[in-house]
């Protein structure tokens, strides 16, 4: 199960990283990843509390994706390191990598629309015209539902006027 740590708790374990406890005590010991915990101390070290909050998903462009592909493969940064400069995950950069050396660079270009496409439902029942004869059976069936309903409510009030009369007790007034 994914343990989630709070600002709180983020704040604290940086603290501890800076009285000089290590990664990997703070990681094994509250369950921390220890890959993230580190991007957290570097994002810490860099912007200071506000990297501790949790950041808003944001949709980037195709430019910004080429440029960020691109200083990656020219100056050879790390993709910590990238995530960090540029506020991407390490995750999205590592596809976005994936994709322009396995189908070029252009390929970053193009966005792909999200979510079900259109038409992909159920199909729809279509309602063909009852005949007379259908119709009619339908009507019946539904009558004979509401007799029997009928049938069942009226036993069940003789019923319960039975139990009261036995007991001594008159009809109710409803």
């Amino acid at each position: 199960m994914r343990k989630k740590h709070d600002y709180s708790a983020l704040l604290k374990y940086m603290h501890m990283l800076e009285d000089g406890y290590s990664f990997n005590y703070i990681h094994t010991t509250y369950g921390i990843n220890g890959e993230r915990l580190k991007k957290l101390w570097l994002l810490y070290k860099k912007d200071g509390l506000k990297a501790l909050h949790r950041q808003n998903y944001t949709r980037s462009d195709a430019a910004f994706r080429h440029k960020v592909v691109l200083d990656i493969e020219n100056n050879g940064i790390s993709l910590v390191q990238a995530s960090i400069k540029y506020g991407v995950s390490a995750g999205c950069l590592s596809v976005w990598l994936k994709t322009a050396r396995e189908q070029g660079v252009d390929a970053l270009l193009i966005t792909k629309k999200r979510g079900r496409p259109p038409g992909m439902g159920r199909p729809k029942k279509v309602q063909k015209p009852e005949t007379e004869l259908e119709r009619l059976r339908r009507e019946v069936q539904e009558l004979k539902t509401e007799n029997a309903l009928l049938k069942k409510v009226k036993a069940l009030v003789e019923e319960r006027e039975a139990r009261l009369r036995a007991i001594g007790r008159g009809q109710s007034e409803n």
